[in-house]
């Protein structure tokens, strides 16, 4: 998954709008994002004004969302990370989100992924302990398609 991929499908899920993404980068507190900038990483990879988003950017969108949904600890704001990997894109949406290990698991099944929870603790270990997992694309988009269910979920009952 690219993080212009990953930024796309957080906006849909939270269903914000570009004001409130730009207020999620300013909530990092590291840089100031311009509208034409977010324009540019939310266009699809085959658009021509399309620019990749760089992991320090995408670390600083999940700073953000960690700052607004759980608090901002005081203090001086934590850098973005230079280079950002699936495992750790996953941890700061775990902490951004306040999930325990058994929510995680029901969002993943949401989207009809089984995962069990030694698989998933594998993946939030130090990359140097000997039952560490790389967390793969796969998993990381179907948790991003089981969040999108429960927080948007679709409404199957028409109103006649």
């Amino acid at each position: 998954m690219t993080n212009n991929d990953i930024l796309r499908r957080l906006r849909y899920c939270l269903n914000y709008n570009n004001q409130q993404m730009l207020a999620v980068f300013a909530a990092a507190k590291l840089r100031e994002i311009s509208h034409q900038e977010l324009s540019f990483w939310l266009k699809k990879d085959d658009d021509a004004d399309y620019k990749s988003l760089s992991d320090v950017d995408l670390a600083t969108f999940l700073n953000g969302l960690i700052n607004q949904k759980r608090g901002e600890k005081p203090g001086t704001p934590l850098p973005a990370e230079k280079k950002l990997n699936n495992n750790l894109i996953f941890r700061k949406l775990k902490i951004a989100f306040n999930l325990k290990s058994d929510e995680i698991l029901e969002i993943l099944s949401l989207a009809n992924f089984r995962f069990s929870e030694h698989e998933l603790s594998a993946l939030f270990r130090k990359s140097d302990h000997k039952h560490f997992r790389v967390c793969k694309d796969q998993v990381l988009r179907n948790f991003l398609m089981g969040l999108q269910l429960k927080l948007r979920p679709t409404n199957p009952q028409t109103s006649n």
